[in-house]
């Protein structure tokens, strides 16, 4: 009897087990069409026979962004909403530009790690650990020099060098999706009431509203 019911478990996990994870692609590729009206987690899957090179390939990773704003960067996300080839595939890459202290603000992806590799320039880098601990963890960056930032996590670029400098990323998911904390804290559509957030904040509410009037 007990070894029946020891099987029983052992199958029970080995079930869960096998459907715990993301699914591997059952085909080559799976190029997402856009314009399907089938909502999914994903895309819906071109006819392999219409499949074009142009699926899978973007030009302008070379171009330089435009940094004139107030945070003094740029970045170029390339996911499966502009390239429909990386439909399935898990990955996605993103150029980023950086003016004299220009700033990628403290942000994170939900669905991927990402990997950031210095082109020109100077960065200094660094990301937040999880509760309870939230340690800094920083680095300075060259050109040629490469960092990780784990999923989940906030983080953050900012130039340090003399000039111009720009950066590409590896990240884990075709669409790793981006929250940018001061938009999200400050700018969310309609506002988290002011008093919430002063006291998460621990300062004056009048402080709060004109934070959020900025964004």
């Amino acid at each position: 009897m007990a070894a029946r019911i020891l099987l029983s478990l052992l199958i029970s996990f080995s079930f869960s087990v096998a459907f715990g994870g993301d699914p591997s692609p059952l085909q080559d590729f799976c190029v997402a069409d856009l314009d399907s009206p089938v909502l999914e987690n994903g895309f819906v899957c071109k006819d392999p026979k219409v499949v074009k090179a142009e699926d899978f390939y973007i030009s302008g990773l070379n171009l330089r962004g435009n940094t004139s704003n107030s945070f003094g960067s740029y970045a170029n996300r390339i996911t499966v909403e502009q390239l429909p080839g990386l439909n399935t595939l898990g990955i996605s890459v993103a150029r980023a530009d950086f003016a004299p202290l220009g700033i990628n603000p403290p942000h994170y992806h939900p669905r991927a790690s990402e990997i950031l590799t210095v082109l020109e320039g100077t960065l200094l880098a660094g990301f937040v650990t999880s509760n309870p601990e939230n340690r800094l963890i920083t680095k300075v960056l060259n050109k040629g020099d490469a960092f990780v930032f784990p999923a989940g996590l906030v983080h953050f670029q900012k130039n340090i060098g003399p000039g111009y400098a720009y950066s590409i990323s590896g990240l884990s998911s075709q669409n790793p999706g981006v929250v940018t904390i001061a938009n999200a804290v400050f700018g969310s559509n309609p506002d988290i009431s002011g008093h919430i957030l002063a006291k998460a904040f621990q300062i004056d509410q009048k402080v709060i509203n004109q934070i959020q009037e900025k964004f």
